[in-house]
């Protein structure tokens, strides 16, 4: 038996509560997990773990420099035959390489929309001038810092690895294009290639620090000492990178 209520000639109606449910439910925003801030912070978080363990990884390779050419280019020759047999020959750095060119792109996706969704949820700026480190020189790094970043990269790749720009050349040995690349006389080179790695540490700097923030370990008692380890972190790589073109012009390696 139903019951109604009777207004006058009208009877109050009441949805039902799957109804009321689907009426209010929100639409999935496009693209999934990827399309929300937190989504896009995660992609932006394990693609800056995966570039930073390379960059571990290179600047190890690169300071086997010291040891002479045959310690350099036996550490060359390695990343290419990483595998053998069961691979073949540069497979598993072929791999390697698209797995990094992957993880830049989608770094690069992740910061430039999350950058974007910041700026129209605060269409309007502040009256009044705020100091934060979000708007201050750490928004400047991470932005101009990373066109630096990618142009070096892409001369890197034409000086050292396919000596497009190189003066060993094609045929020159790693070891040889290390050698010429950071020679004296291309001492411009050298500086290009401080300021990216400048760059690329206050990027590192500034991106583990973020890292920390966001997974809620930067606070209390750790918020000093986690700060020290991104800097520390970010001291040690460009400090490592800097070595063997700094020892290179000096004459050290040779």
């Amino acid at each position: 038996m139903t019951a109604t209520i009777e207004r006058g000639s009208a009877t109050a109606r009441v949805n039902p509560p799957a109804e009321a449910a689907a009426k209010n439910a929100k639409p999935d925003r496009p693209g999934g997990l990827l399309g929300t801030s937190n989504g896009k912070k995660a992609v932006m978080a394990v693609t800056g773990a995966i570039l930073v363990l390379f960059l571990i990884g290179h600047m190890a390779g690169n300071l086997k420099s010291f040891f002479g050419a045959e310690s350099f280019n036996a550490y060359a020759e390695f990343l290419r035959t990483m595998g053998e047999p069961i691979v073949p020959r540069r497979v598993l750095l072929t791999v390697v390489e698209v797995v990094l060119a992957v993880a830049v792109g989608l770094h690069m996706w992740s910061a430039i929309s999350l950058a974007r969704r910041a700026s129209k949820a605060r269409p309007v700026k502040y009256a009044a001038k705020r100091k934060s480190q979000a708007g201050g020189y750490a928004v400047h790094t991470m932005r101009y810092g990373g066109v630096v970043i990618v142009l070096f990269v892409i001369w890197h790749l034409l000086d050292l690895t396919f000596g497009t720009v190189n003066p060993a050349g094609w045929d020159g040995t790693p070891y040889e294009k290390l050698v010429q690349g950071f020679d004296p006389s291309r001492w411009w080179v050298t500086i290009f290639y401080v300021l990216a790695v400048v760059m690329v540490g206050l990027h590192l700097r500034h991106g583990l620090w973020s890292a920390f923030q966001t997974l809620g370990l930067a606070s209390g008692r750790s918020y000093r000492p986690l700060k020290g380890v991104a800097a520390a972190i970010s001291a040690v790589l460009v400090l490592g990178f800097l070595a063997v073109p700094i020892a290179v012009m000096a004459g050290v390696v040779k």
